[in-house]
């Protein structure tokens, strides 16, 4: 015997489109597809090398040959661009990271490696002092305090010499206030206009960081906390006035770092600028999605490709995430 609906209840059912996967396909409101990452690599000195992280199962420090493989991959797959990261040893690290302005630098002969073999691959270098400092910091220490406008000169100098090398992205990690504008500056005074600034404008200081410290070698030598610096996790509002000068400074786009734990920032970024904006998958956020697909806790594809979806959702237009050749994939597009 047929019921009478309910008085207000909905004609429409909402679970109708779920029932079969090519409704599922088809009323879908976001897509996630390798063209939305850019692959985080870790560099070491070498040949031939790939160096497991133990924090990290599953990612390897590459030597440039390596890397010039993966970036290989990478085009293979259909992911677009490379962001680079080098690891820096105790002993090759000073109190002022002048190896960030050495041209012959690790980064600077991995990425012209790559863009020998690979030309069209998009390439986004890291900009900060820590993979070259003895104290772990982003930038100058003096007396026991980092310092702004000395450290601004610093970056300057060390986008330029990137850019110079083959990098397409330039991406201060640093959080120096007015870095941007002077970074643009000189790049645009070297030549180098049409070189893209990528600013990590809403970077928090946290504790999901943990594994990628100790991938780039500075987990052992860092000094007290970024907290000075980089912004505190209970902000909100202030998210968006960093954005704001970054996007006036002249980035091209920016950042929301990290990435999972900053979902509400992603989507507040986006709908007050509707400017280009990434989400970085940090290290930590990777190692924990592995560490319990590895106990067998979750399925770790699934997990995977689900945390990714919930950065476009958010409204992320990319993703700088390790996990960019095995969604890949995974999705198999």
């Amino acid at each position: 015997m047929n019921k009478i609906p309910l008085a207000g209840f909905p004609a429409l059912r909402l679970r109708r489109p779920r029932q079969s996967a090519w409704s599922r396909r088809l009323y879908a409101e976001n897509k996630v597809s390798p063209d939305d990452f850019i692959w985080a690599i870790v560099l070491k000195d070498g040949q031939g090398l790939r160096e497991p992280i133990a924090a990290m199962p599953g990612v390897f420090r590459l030597s440039p040959d390596e890397a010039v493989k993966a970036a290989k991959l990478a085009q293979s797959l259909g992911i677009p661009a490379l962001a680079l990261f080098p690891y820096t040893d105790a002993d090759g690290r000073t109190p002022d990271g002048e190896e960030a302005l050495n041209p012959d630098n690790l980064m600077c002969r991995a990425a012209r490696a790559i863009k020998d073999a690979v030309p069209d691959i998009g390439l986004m270098a890291d900009v900060a002092l820590d993979p070259y400092t003895d104290h772990g910091h982003d930038g100058l220490l003096r007396h026991g305090e980092i310092v702004n406008d000395e450290t601004v000169d610093i970056l300057v100098q060390q986008s330029i010499i990137q850019a110079r090398a083959g990098f397409d992205i330039i991406a201060p990690s640093d959080m120096m206030d007015g870095r941007v504008a002077a970074i643009r500056a000189g790049l645009d005074a070297d030549g180098f206009q049409n070189i893209q600034i990528m600013a990590y404008a809403a970077k928090y200081a946290s504790a999901f960081y943990g594994p990628y410290r100790e991938a780039i070698g500075s987990s052992g030598v860092l000094k007290g906390d970024k907290r000075s610096y980089q912004m505190n996790p209970a902000n909100s509002d202030e998210a968006l006035r960093e954005v704001a000068l970054d996007l006036a400074e002249g980035a091209d786009s920016v950042m929301v770092k990290p990435g999972l734990p900053c979902l509400d920032i992603v989507r507040r970024v986006k709908d007050a600028f509707g400017a280009p904006t990434f989400a970085f998958q940090v290290s930590g956020e990777y190692a924990m999605i592995r560490a319990a697909a590895q106990n067998g806790w979750l399925d770790g594809e699934a997990a995977m490709l689900e945390s990714l979806m919930s950065f476009k959702r958010a409204g992320a237009n990319g993703v700088i995430t390790y996990f960019a050749a095995d969604a890949a994939k995974a999705l198999d597009i």
